[in-house]
Formats: structure tokens, C-alpha cells, sequence
């Protein structure tokens, strides 16, 4: 139920986010999901794509700094207090999460996280009967 997220490091300037699209379009790996976090000099692109290995290959051969993380992917009711009630599960069992982002398609939301303990959070989350994504399923989203 790990999914491998990619962390792109790009500079801050225009056109950056662009050529990595395009770089990853060119070699027929999709995105499925995505998110930016930047300061005054630089962004981290995190990204979960279609071929983890294909998209390390192109974006490192471009010259981009490119590391792998594992991350989670809950799949809950896109309804007001569905994530609430995910996330005091976690907390109650004191995991950390470091960041997170969410996606929706109609009634249901996808949150991809990333917790301090990997293990004990999807543990957690199953032994509570919430579903959690496979890297497949993901992409077919």
C-alpha cells in the first residue's frame, strides 16, 4: 500500500514547473498527482507518476535533483469531517505527519500523506477499515 512519490528540486523562476511536465509527457509518463512548496529561491515538486523509474531516469539525465520517498494514499468520503476522523485515528496513535495533499473526484477524496512511521500509519489506518490506494489504482484514477 506504499506508493514512491517523486521530490523534484526546482529553482524559482519561470518556466521551471513547465519543462518538467513536458519532460515527463515527452517520455509517456502520466501524473497523478501533484503539489509545490516553495520559498524565495527554490520549489520542491512533489509528484506521483506512472513509471517512478522511466521519470527518475529522464528528469536525473536533464540534470534534475530527483529523490524517492514512500507516502500513503487514503481514500475517503469527499464529505465534510471524512479526513477529520482519518486523521485523529493517526494522531491518536502518535504519528507524525510531515505534509500532505488531497485530491477529490466527486464523492470521494484522495489524501496522499506522509507520515513520521510508514508502517504503523497504514497499520493503523486498516486495522480501522479505512481504504488505502495502491500505486496502480492511483494511476488509474
Amino acid at each position: 500500500m506504499l506508493i514512491k512519490q517523486l521530490s523534484i528540486f526546482l529553482e524559482n523562476k519561470r518556466g521551471r514547473f513547465t519543462e518538467v511536465a513536458r519532460l515527463l509527457g515527452e517520455a509517456g509518463i502520466n501524473m497523478s498527482a501533484f503539489t509545490v512548496a516553495e520559498n524565495s529561491d527554490f520549489g520542491i515538486l512533489r509528484i506521483i507518476v506512472s513509471d517512478t523509474e522511466k521519470a527518475i531516469a529522464a528528469l536525473r539525465e536533464k540534470l534534475y535533483a530527483v529523490s524517492v520517498t514512500e507516502v500513503v494514499c487514503l481514500q475517503c468520503p469527499n464529505n465534510p469531517g471524512a479526513l477529520a476522523k482519518a486523521m485523529e485515528i493517526i494522531t491518536n496513535v502518535g504519528i507524525f505527519v510531515e505534509y500532505m495533499y488531497a485530491f477529490s473526484q466527486g464523492e470521494t477524496a484522495h489524501v496522499v500523506i506522509r507520515p513520521d512511521d510508514l508502517e504503523k500509519c497504514v497499520e493503523v489506518l486498516q486495522a480501522n477499515k479505512l481504504t488505502l490506494i495502491a500505486a496502480n489504482d492511483l494511476y488509474k484514477l
